[in-house]
């Protein structure tokens, strides 16, 4: 496959992906987001931290977070402890006559499990589906090409994969289509955002990620449905963000899209 046929793909996916943006703010989607939102993302201490207290934890909130998402903490379940930060305001007497500057402290917290609430039934975002056949064991092939160790150890809680620089982590047991998914998006990360291009924000770095991911899924026949939209708009990533950033997704889309098309046509020809 040429790499401006490539292109095009990548183009017609991209641009299906903007129109699932902009119009993917039903009142469900929105429900999940916005309940999903109330979730915090856990650092590497706090993870594990969690699992040192709870290792089957799978969703944590605190107590009033639950709350407004319409479930409650049973009575009697012990409390999960993280570690949260906190801006303390200096003292009036301390500030006059100089400038103000909060400062950073820490402090316990507790959190609980989905496990340890009752109440209204957490909503599920979409998710790829489909089968990627032969596309699976080629992305794997084109991650090893690079020299890009793949395994599934030390996936952090709550994860399907991570980028962690020359080296892919899964988590073991997912249905193909799914794996291939986590896999493009983790590989776009090592494609994007491992040198000194990479960009500072986070929601930016993951709109990238999975808009890739979105492309490649539709160039071999995934059925992607609303998955991709759902993920980009649960990190705040909006349609601005993926216009900003097309030129960076097209070139990567179009490296591995060539990749895993122009070597099943090379073997059909043969």
């Amino acid at each position: 496959m040429k790499a401006d046929e490539a292109k095009k793909i990548a183009d017609q996916a991209l641009e299906t992906l903007a129109q699932n943006l902009q119009g993917g703010k039903s009142e469900q989607l929105t429900r999940y987001l916005a309940m999903l939102g109330r979730f915090h993302r856990y650092s590497f201490g706090n993870v594990l931290l969690i699992l040192s207290q709870k290792p089957d934890a799978t969703h944590v909130a605190g107590f009033n977070a639950w709350r407004h998402m319409g479930r409650f903490v049973k009575k009697g379940e012990k409390g999960i402890v993280i570690i949260a930060p906190m801006m303390i305001k200096p003292r009036e007497e301390r500030a006059q006559g100089e400038e103000a500057k909060p400062t950073l402290r820490f402090r316990g917290v507790y959190v609980f499990d989905v496990a340890q609430t009752d109440g209204e039934p957490l909503p599920e975002p979409a998710e790829v589906s489909g089968e990627p056949g032969d596309h699976l064991p080629r992305l794997r092939e084109a991650i090893a090409r690079r020299g890009i160790v793949l395994d599934t150890i030390d996936v952090p809680l709550g994860a399907d994969g991570v980028s962690r620089g020359g080296r892919i982590s899964i988590r073991p047991g997912m249905p193909a289509a799914q794996e291939f998914s986590v896999l493009v998006h983790e590989l776009a990360h090592e494609l994007l955002h491992r040198g000194e291009g990479r960009p500072a924000s986070k929601t930016v770095r993951e709109t990238e990620a999975e808009a890739v991911a979105f492309v490649v899924n539709s160039a071999i026949g995934l059925d992607t449905g609303s998955a991709s939209a759902d993920y980009i708009q649960l990190y705040d990533g909006k349609t601005e963000t993926l216009a900003a950033s097309l030129d960076r997704i097209q070139h990567a889309a179009t490296e591995i899209i060539t990749a895993l098309l122009g070597k099943a046509e090379h073997a059909e020809a043969a």
